[in-house]
């Protein structure tokens, strides 16, 4: 009997769960054993931490219930060490003792990223994140403490740091709520984006530093480059993301920002048994620019890899899904949104959807994003073909050399 090809996700974010929601679909039970391996038995919808952070409850989404009956097997553990040459995971199980080794014959890695403090002196100490739920929880129970007048200061004008800043503004309007910015607020989005934007932060008390850059974090101010203070009971921090360092300590190759490097299918350039997806990925899209940590780059990254591993397998034509952009979808707050329509390449347009229609569109992307990962192999045509082991793959005709 044939032993079955081993498949192992590493991570249960948006791109890992769909992946190997996606596997099983295209792939037969009797030729693949697929292991989803993730440190929490549910899943995080990393899009909505803002609104947990506010009090806000979300909907429990455990992994056993949405992947009963796929074949896919849970593994809860944490990963500690990817070994890509000896094709071995580590990982430890909290109700296990001792780290355990589990070898795979194909790697998908999606353990995604987290906060990116920059490096700048405090923020460790000081600041909060909203990249993940503890620091959603944490975050939550600093606010519900905050008295009436008190200042909470957002880092970062993208799209997390305005989600962050106005979801809190509607939320506790009692309190001080202020953003700090590199640049100008918005000055990516289009007029109309922009100007939809400063109409929503003045509504909601908004207080805004712009092309302000904070160079240290304290437990009640940060320092900007000019030496100026800004007073904060609480700093949440949003300055970008930062990818899991587990690949940098790998044979595999990494870019200067430790995303492995993978070709269009999501395969490794440097180990053709393991796929990137996600934010752990650099991928090149539309011009060679290199695609954004994010949802949007996320769930088509994973539909590509599981469908080029599939065909592998199997011995049929490698499908190509496109990897592009259709816009940016803000939420500002419960009852406001922002939808700024971007270039494949993700450059603004003049066409932006706001208001009241735009926070219902953006709640429906969220609730899609989501119900995608509920139901891992819904909608997926199911296509299993058996898997080609290496010795029924066709070999190529040996050509003689013709040169005289």
């Amino acid at each position: 009997m044939q032993q079955q090809h081993r498949i192992i996700v590493l991570g249960a974010g948006y791109s890992g769960a769909i992946a190997a929601g996606r596997l099983a679909k295209r792939l037969r039970r009797e030729d693949v054993a697929i292991t989803l391996v993730n440190a929490e038995p549910d899943f995080v919808e990393r899009v909505r931490m803002h609104q947990l952070a506010t009090g806000q409850e979300l909907a429990p989404r455990p992994f056993g219930e949405m992947f009963a009956g796929t074949g896919v097997a849970l593994k809860y553990a944490k990963v500690t060490a990817v070994d890509p040459d000896r094709k071995h995971v580590t990982v430890v199980d909290a109700d296990a003792d001792g780290a355990e080794e589990l070898p795979y014959d194909t790697l998908v890695y999606a353990l995604g990223s987290g906060w990116n403090s920059q490096g700048v002196p405090g923020t460790a100490e000081h600041a909060h994140e909203i990249a993940g739920r503890p620091g959603a929880l944490r975050l939550r129970e600093r606010l519900a403490g905050l008295d009436a007048g008190q200042q909470v200061l957002v880092i970062g004008g993208g799209l997390t740091g305005l989600e962050a800043a106005t979801e809190f503004a509607e939320a506790r309007p009692d309190l001080d709520i202020a953003l700090a910015v590199r640049g100008g607020l918005g000055d990516t989005l289009s007029p109309k984006g922009r100007g939809h934007l400063r109409k929503v932060f003045g509504k909601l008390g908004i207080t805004v530093h712009e092309h302000t850059a904070v160079t240290e974090v304290t437990p009640d101010h940060v320092t900007t480059a000019d030496g100026t203070p800004i007073p904060a009971a609480v700093t949440v921090w949003t300055a970008g993301f930062a990818v899991h360092p587990i690949a940098q300590a790998t044979a595999l190759e990494v870019s200067d920002t430790g995303q492995i490097v993978v070709d269009a299918t999501m395969r490794s350039l440097s180990h053709p048994d393991v796929y990137a997806i996600g934010d752990a990925a650099l991928v090149a899209g539309p011009g060679d620019k290199p695609l954004r940590m994010s949802c949007a780059s996320g769930v088509p990254t994973a539909w590509q890899a599981a469908d080029a591993i599939a065909a592998r397998l199997t011995g049929t034509k490698l499908p190509k899904t496109p990897l592009r952009y259709f816009n940016q979808c803000i939420s500002l707050g419960r009852k406001e949104g922002l939808i700024q329509y971007v270039t494949a390449d993700d450059r603004s347009v003049s066409t932006a959807l706001t208001g009241r229609l735009a926070a219902v569109y953006k709640e429906l992307v969220c609730k899609g994003a989501a119900w995608g990962v509920a139901h891992p192999t819904l909608g997926v045509p199911s296509r299993r073909r058996p898997v080609v082991r290496p010795e029924q793959q066709p070999q190529a005709p040996v050509i003689a050399n013709a040169e005289a």
